[in-house]
């Protein structure tokens, strides 16, 4: 019988991490390589891959890590990707499906605010599907392709609590503001993306589920981050566990879904949200 340990430990896999750059594709590409993985730090361009690699090196001096530059919206870029990765005799055993934009919500007094359902704008609803939804969907073509093909492999889809919830726009209100209109919101393009990284989740578990390839979802819940205390205050009152998660809290569960510990499991989505959700 396999130890437990030795079930989440992934040496000897190559990990892919799209959008590595940002708060937690750090952490998620920190959790893969502290389990022995040997991970891809890709992002829009070189720069924010070698900062990311810079960071995690500082808590994990061991880490394998190679830095590439994709765009997830190209598929010339995708495969240029996998050109340069063969070149090096890499392969991709596993793909965290992370890149995102998560459009800040402010403020702009006198006017419809552009975040508003009514005024959204369609380049910018465009623009954030073919990054955080498109993108998943490309990548996922092209190594998860690969993966079954092969006849094994994992592919991790980062979806949201927003994923799984509609937005609470009570949050977002600014006590300043008396008109309705002008008051932000969460855009529209946030919760139909973590909800379609879900429906892509179920849609490849079953697709690929005969060439072993394995498809999960998680949906994490707001992480601190030094947000302005008025919103944790109040984001935190929907939370049963009273606060948001810790920076690196979600590591344990991508070493999970990405591992052999989790070798059973496919086509779920884990909701890590201190509770949000239930209530």
């Amino acid at each position: 019988m396999t130890s437990l340990s030795s079930r989440y430990d992934l040496k000897g896999r190559t990990a892919l991490v799209t959008g590595a750059g940002g708060l937690l594709g750090q952490q998620h590409t920190a959790a893969l390589a502290d389990a022995g993985a040997r991970v891809v730090v890709t992002d829009i361009g070189l720069a924010p891959c070698e900062a990311a690699i810079a960071k995690i090196r500082e808590i994990i001096p061991s880490a394998n890590l190679v830095p590439v530059a994709i765009d997830v919206t190209s598929q010339e870029s995708v495969h240029a990707a996998v050109i340069d990765l063969a070149g090096r005799g890499i392969q991709i055993d596993i793909l965290v499906n992370n890149a995102a934009i998560d459009p800040k919500v402010t403020s702009t007094p006198g006017v419809m605010h552009s975040s508003r359902f009514e005024a959204f704008p369609i380049p910018q609803w465009q623009m954030e599907i073919a990054v955080g939804l498109t993108g998943a969907m490309l990548c996922s073509q092209v190594f998860g392709g690969a993966m079954a093909k092969r006849g094994n492999g994992v592919i991790l889809n980062i979806a949201s609590d927003l994923g799984v919830i509609a937005p609470d726009q009570r949050l977002y209100r600014q006590p300043t503001i008396t008109r309705n209109e002008e008051q932000p919101v969460k855009p529209v393009t946030y919760s139909v993306i973590k909800h379609g990284l879900i429906g892509l989740t179920k849609y490849l578990a079953t697709y690929w589920a005969d060439r072993g390839v394995r498809v999960n979802a998680i949906s994490p819940g707001g992480v601190f981050n030094n947000q302005d205390p008025a919103f944790v205050e109040k984001l935190t009152r929907l939370i049963p566990m009273g606060r948001m998660a810790k920076v690196d809290e979600y590591r344990a569960a991508i070493q999970f879904l990405c591992s052999d510990a989790s070798s059973y499991m496919t086509g779920q989505n884990l909701v890590m949200d201190g509770g949000r959700s239930v209530w």
